[in-house]
């Protein structure tokens, strides 16, 4: 039985407009005017005149560390958060979990322990570490979307970084076969000749990860992405001071794309109170006008997508009782808030529904080469969020879908209520029918 999906307001293409939207077996099969007849038999859907139709965001950061650390997050808790703020497709992380996705036998453990348990569509990425060269095309034609590496220290000594000879090697086997590399640039060597941070102190952390370790591991990666013709994407950019050696690389044909995330986009150092270890994240939040040039690299399409980077974990490894930095585990849990975060802060810009959606849908989608999400289109699946972009709320983090109760938007208001999710063509409930992906599957 087909469905008709009335709004008074919809994201389709380029811009916003009034349609009725048919969804047949799982997928788009037309879009017509508002009040276009329906089809014999098809049940219909009005959406309310404050709520707009737009196609489920497509989150390809998402580290959701099952099995093996799951008391961090699971797949059953990360996949609800998802849901709940209208993301329909996750690329999950290869590190945080145990073992790390590093080989076909890993990735095969993480697809078994989520099969029965996801909410949304779930693909994989793969790890590029010292000495998997030759797991990496096994990965790939196993399905992952390609491979992360760090060149500094991840935090983890079961996930260790490139040096400059090493990431050279991956990018050209991954080139090789056609794959992508996805880089964590930060500049190791750089890191480890500042004062390491200390204590309560937002500004001794801050220092301890300057923008010159970026920049510099940005600029190996732009300079090997150009010799070796490896497709390359940086992840979570947080140094705008960046962007114009990114911006020249593009305008000279370098296969490179970019990311930041929300809380770039949203927080500023100058806020953040000594011993508020929930905003500590790597690389750092930085300064209000850094966050101000980095929208302007949105605006001006230098930065690709905007992801969540969701990177949680047990409340104790927050170390709350004592506020040190350098103790307190990195990440922000955003997962479930990125889309009121972004556009709370994007409207004030003057940016609209349109942009926020090719950021959040159609960017990260093009990263990964997924064919068939991330736009209202015919033929696409029929993956929606349903947002009242008017209406607003406050985060209280103990009603957050997400294992554990840590966020830094704690009693923040934000504009945009996720009002519903569709994946395939019905809304999301209680039952979990999320898809495993892979590159084939997902680019018939």
């Amino acid at each position: 039985m087909p469905t008709v999906i009335r709004t008074r307001r919809a994201v389709v293409g380029d811009r916003e407009h009034p349609c009725s939207v048919v969804l047949r077996d799982g997928r788009i099969a037309a879009i017509g005017a508002y009040d276009a007849p329906a089809p014999a038999g098809a049940e219909e859907v009005v959406l309310a005149d404050d709520e707009a139709l737009l196609p489920g965001l497509v989150d390809t950061h998402v580290h959701i560390n099952d099995p093996g650390r799951t008391e961090w997050e699971g797949f059953a808790t990360a996949t609800r958060a998802a849901a709940a703020g209208g993301v329909t497709t996750v690329v999950d992380m290869p590190l945080n979990s145990v073992p790390a996705t590093v080989d076909v036998a890993a990735l095969e453990v993480k697809k078994k322990v989520a099969a029965e348990q996801i909410s949304v569509d779930v693909g994989f990425w793969g790890g590029a570490v010292p000495g998997n060269l030759a797991d990496l095309e096994p990965l790939w034609d196993a399905g992952v979307y390609g491979f992360k590496c760090f060149l500094a220290h991840s935090g983890l000594d079961e996930y260790p970084p490139l040096d400059r000879e090493q990431m050279l090697a991956a990018m050209r086997t991954i080139a090789g076969f056609g794959g992508l590399l996805i880089v964590h640039a930060e500049d190791g060597p750089t890191l480890d000749a500042q004062p390491p941070a200390a204590g309560r102190r937002y500004a001794g952390f801050l220092r301890s990860r300057p923008p010159a370790a970026e920049s510099r591991a940005v600029a190996q990666v732009l300079e090997g992405a150009r010799e070796t013709g490896c497709r390359t994407h940086i992840l979570h950019l947080s140094d705008a001071g960046s962007l114009p050696l990114i911006a020249q690389a593009k305008a000279d044909g370098v296969p490179v794309t970019v990311e930041t995330c929300p809380h770039y986009l949203s927080l500023f150092s100058e806020e953040i109170l000594d011993g508020a270890t929930h905003f500590k994240c790597c690389p750092p939040i930085r300064e209000a006008s850094n966050r101000e040039d980095l929208w302007r690299g949105l605006a001006e399409g230098t930065i690709d997508a905007v992801v969540s980077d969701h990177s949680p974990c047990v409340p104790e490894l927050k170390k709350f009782a004592t506020g040190d930095f350098a103790e307190a585990w990195g990440g922000i849990s955003s997962l479930q808030l990125g889309l009121p975060i972004v556009w709370s802060q994007a409207r004030r810009r003057g940016h609209t529904l349109t942009e926020v959606t090719r950021w959040m849908a159609r960017g990260p989608r093009d990263l990964v080469g997924m064919t068939d999400r991330g736009e209202i289109a015919i033929g696409n699946v029929a993956d929606f969020c349903v947002l009242a972009p008017d209406d607003a709320f406050v985060v209280f983090p103990e009603r957050l879908h997400h294992r554990n109760a840590v966020t830094p938007y704690a009693e923040t208001a934000l504009a945009g209520v996720v009002r519903g999710t569709w994946l395939g063509g019905r809304p999301v409930g209680r039952t979990p029918r999320g898809r495993l992906l892979d590159r084939e599957r997902t680019n018939p």
